[in-house]
């Protein structure tokens, strides 16, 4: 954690992680724009912010795009205020909104995470119903995994798994997996105004994916980049309710493994 707060001491630091937090997404020459900094100078502290895992880099092309990581600041609010469900709830209320402020050219979601297990048994809490019902608290996919297969989902703990037009589009084990997402349901009309709104917002079809790679300090255990894109808006309702989701869901994960409950051989 010093390097949490060693990050943060600095006034141009904050301003950069300010700059991400009203949009999340950006380039170095995006972030460069408007300071009173040259762009060396933006490059090491975004090299210090890095280091402290309070910001993240993903490569769209040839740019590399730079987002707000709240899990240190998870890490700070489970330490110290962690005990007291109201001000828990309120810090990740506040983490869901970080994360919301994508520009309209690339609306997604992007969350780092680091898990002390290893690739293997995290491709498997991945992909194995009875380890995703427990994060998932009863509800998930399932699949064979094979790329281009079906992706069923279930909607609650005790329902049916639905044909919802699913598709994986990749499966590595231990390396990487992604899969079309499901398109709003009849349960999320109450979101909107009109039918009208609704309708039109069913034909949004997303994408998650699942990045898994060793972390830069071989202690820190496991990698996870989850990216989640292919949303119409930054409007999108969809990108509003698994933004807030997938915090609750990851911080499940990363329970379960370090838990001990999922062991290497069933």
């Amino acid at each position: 954690m010093d390097a949490v707060f060693k990050a943060l001491a600095d006034a141009s630091r904050r301003r950069l992680l300010d700059r991400l937090n009203a949009r999340n997404g950006q380039s170095l020459r995006e972030l460069c724009e408007g300071l009173r900094m040259s762009r060396q100078a933006v490059s090491k502290h975004l090299a210090v912010l890095a280091a402290a895992h309070l910001v993240t880099t993903v490569r769209h092309g040839r740019e590399k795009l730079h987002y707000l990581n709240p899990v240190p600041i998870r890490d700070l609010a489970d330490r110290w205020i962690g005990r007291y469900e109201h001000s828990r709830l309120t810090a990740l209320s506040h983490l869901k909104q970080t994360l919301e402020g994508h520009p309209v050219s690339k609306p997604e979601f992007v969350y780092v995470t680091y898990i002390q297990t290893t690739a293997e048994k995290l491709y498997r809490a991945l992909t194995e119903p009875e380890f995703i019902a427990i994060y998932m608290g009863g509800m998930g996919p399932d699949s064979d995994w094979q790329v281009g297969s079906s992706v069923r989902w279930q909607m609650s703990p005790d329902g049916e798994f639905e044909e919802l037009g699913q598709r994986v589009l990749a499966a590595e084990p231990g390396k990487r997996l992604s899969y079309t997402w499901h398109t709003l349901q009849p349960m999320h009309r109450e979101l909107f105004d009109t039918d009208e709104e609704f309708t039109q917002a069913c034909t949004e079809r997303t994408r998650v994916t699942f990045d898994i790679e060793p972390a830069e300090i071989a202690v820190m255990g496991i990698k996870l980049t989850i990216t989640h894109d292919g949303f119409d808006s930054p409007d999108s309702k969809m990108l509003e309710g698994v933004s807030g989701g997938w915090i609750m869901i990851l911080c499940a994960l990363k329970t379960l493994l370090e838990g001990g409950t999922l062991v290497a051989d069933q």
